[in-house]
């Protein structure tokens, strides 16, 4: 018989098809450490109205410190005061830079290092023209019974308050760490500011300073989200952020003589500028489908059904046409790609006058492994004009993070009690497209991961610095559990499922 170049490669084919088959079927979940966890006690109602109250206080942090409404900070530490009693007598309490607040609980054991739990106090504006859209007012704390409304429900008072009813509940349990703990609870995490003026720094330092090295941090930026895609997976995902972008924001400048539009050259300043754009719109940065987004894709995939096994089985030859398609979709192309956005434009201030300077100004969120240089760089390369100016605004740019292990004893503490409390939880590192206060903290710890613990619908997260924005009382309680499980896991010396 004869053998043709077609059946060879129908043949491989075959045996290739096979060879993935067996692949996806045995690629499944690795076995994790999964504990059994008591009941915890968790007071809901309590949880409930401290959230309400802590919206109704109008913490809003300004880039100009004088514009600050500093009332406003005292009277949530005064509330907080009156809620948390335990924890500003027990706790060792420090004041930073007029708002931002440190709690230290003393360990049995000094030769650990410590643990810290970290978030903010401030809360986004609400914008302009925007107030009569919100089905109940922004700072008026309504709880409907199945939402409690407001400013700060998601990002992140639910967190920071979340926070202090475990740590409350735990000294009234009588629970006494074995490690150090630290809270760090900053004021003006949503603005950009001088590095002295910024609360999440000003600690870091201060950490640093007493050359002191942290265990683990966690911080708000990922979620558990409920997943259901009809036969593919079907679970909760716990995304648990083990990296962060940068940010970088440009002025692209083009300038001319300008004068009167009735006699306009051949191209105006607004012109060339458009040239400019349309030339950085046109060279996106490379897309790279890094070790980081590879684990994301085999967590998940792992738990899929079949179908969804088979591509994931297949994904180290896959990968080109995978990052291919993740390109053309703006989410998922933020995932494996420095993002480019030019944001805004100013001209002329007349219709009828020719600009003399026309400017445009375009953000970048770095991936790891990129800097804010490189983005510099990349603008002067693409817009090949001379006569373009790129000026950085350097006070407003931060480096992408470094990215934390996914293998640390802090990490496996999470994905366990996430697991504990879901049977169907998936755990799975991601990279965190917007900023934390996390970063500030780099020089003094490794293992920093973003996660907040409450059970979100993705259409909720997009009310976050948006209208309506709410938080489902239902995801209240295991909030406040997976926190007392977190501390009472992370502050011990011997951390595994046996010590629960």
């Amino acid at each position: 018989m004869k053998i043709t170049k077609g059946k060879v490669a129908a043949c491989a084919a075959a045996a290739g098809f096979a060879v993935n088959c067996i692949r996806a079927a045995r690629l499944k979940p690795s076995v994790k450490d999964r504990a059994d966890y008591p009941d915890e006690n968790v007071d809901l109602e309590k949880f409930e109205r401290d959230l309400s109250d802590a919206i109704k206080i109008r913490t809003i942090a300004n880039n100009d410190p004088s514009l600050t409404e500093w009332d406003e900070f005292e009277r949530l530490h005064d509330l907080m005061r009156e809620r948390f009693p335990l924890m500003f007598s027990r706790l060792e309490v420090r004041t930073f830079v007029r708002a931002s607040l440190m709690f230290y609980w003393k360990g049995r054991n000094p030769s650990l290092d410590p643990m810290c739990l970290i978030g903010h106090q401030d809360v986004v504006p609400v914008s302009k023209g925007t107030l009569d859209d919100w089905t109940h007012p922004p700072f008026d704390g309504v709880n409907d019974g199945e939402f409690i409304w407001g400013r700060g429900a998601l990002d992140m008072k639910n967190h920071t308050i979340g926070v202090c009813e475990a740590v409350e509940a735990l000294l009234e349990e009588g629970f006494e760490p074995e490690r150090d703990v630290y809270v760090c609870f900053g004021h003006n995490e949503e603005i950009m500011t001088r590095a002295d003026e910024e609360g999440a720094v000003v600690m870091a330092n201060w950490f640093r300073d007493q050359g002191i090295h942290l265990d683990s941090i966690i911080d708000e930026g990922g979620a558990l989200l409920p997943v259901n895609v009809p036969g593919l997976l079907s679970c909760k995902l716990a995304g648990v952020g083990i990296a962060e972008k940068g940010y970088a924001d440009f002025d692209i400048i083009a300038t001319a003589k300008g004068g009167h539009s009735s006699a306009p050259p051949d191209h105006s300043a607004v012109g060339r500028l458009a040239k400019a754009i349309t030339r950085i719109e046109a060279h996106q940065f490379k897309a790279q489908f890094t070790p980081l987004v590879n684990e994301l894709f085999n967590r998940v995939g792992s738990n899929m059904t079949f179908p969804g096994r088979f591509v994931v089985a297949d994904l180290p030859f896959l990968k080109p046409l995978v990052t291919a398609i993740m390109t053309k979709i703006p989410p998922a192309a933020s995932m494996v790609r420095t993002t480019t956005a030019v944001t805004m434009t100013s001209g002329s201030p007349q219709a009828n006058v020719l600009p003399q300077k026309a400017v445009a100004t375009a953000n970048f969120r770095i991936m790891p492994g990129q800097t804010v240089a490189d983005v510099e760089k990349h603008l002067k390369k693409v817009i090949r004009d001379p006569g373009i100016e790129v000026v950085s605004l350097a006070e407003k740019n931060k480096e992408p993070s470094k990215i934390s292990p996914s293998d640390s004893d802090a990490f496996r503490a999470i994905e366990r009690i996430c697991m504990g409390m879901n049977s169907d939880a998936v755990v799975a590192p991601y990279l965190v497209m917007g900023g934390t206060d996390a970063c500030r903290y780099e020089e003094v710890c490794d293992n920093i991961y973003r996660y907040s613990p409450f059970l979100v619908d993705t259409s909720l997260l997009l009310t976050t610095h948006g209208t309506n924005e709410r938080c489902p009382i239902s995801a209240l309680a295991d909030g406040v559990a997976f926190f007392k499980r977190y501390i009472r896991d992370v502050s011990r010396a011997e951390r595994s499922s046996a010590a629960l």
